[in-house]
């Protein structure tokens, strides 16, 4: 299983207030939301008028396609125009298969 995690900054220019840097905000998450099966949201900068930091996280089997829906999020939320992309990262984790009988053993889970 492989986990990316990536987290993209912006700028928002036009912004003259928390409502309509809110607006922007929600408008960048609902859209990618829509567009990709991710999880999204504000993770930082929530008091600043002109900025903000998504966090977002992706899971899957291959490598290859989280890294290019990564790369799709951010290309997303840049072709969108609503706000200026100042930084953006991302990183990938592969996750050992888990096998469900080791925690039968170890108590973990109950087989009711």
């Amino acid at each position: 299983m492989v986990v990316g995690t990536g987290m993209i900054k912006i700028f928002i220019p036009e912004c003259r207030s928390l409502k309509e840097k809110r607006t922007v905000v929600k408008r960048i998450i609902s859209h990618v939301r829509k567009t990709f099966n991710v999880s999204l949201a504000e993770v930082g900068e929530n008091d600043n008028w002109k900025r903000s930091t998504l966090g977002f996280a992706v899971v899957g089997n291959e490598r290859s396609h989280i890294d290019s829906t990564m790369n799709a999020v951010m290309k997303c939320v840049d072709d969108l125009r609503l706000a200026d992309i100042i930084d953006a990262r991302k990183e990938m984790l592969n996750l050992p298969e888990l096998s469900a009988d080791a925690f039968l053993r170890e108590g973990k889970f109950d087989e009711s």
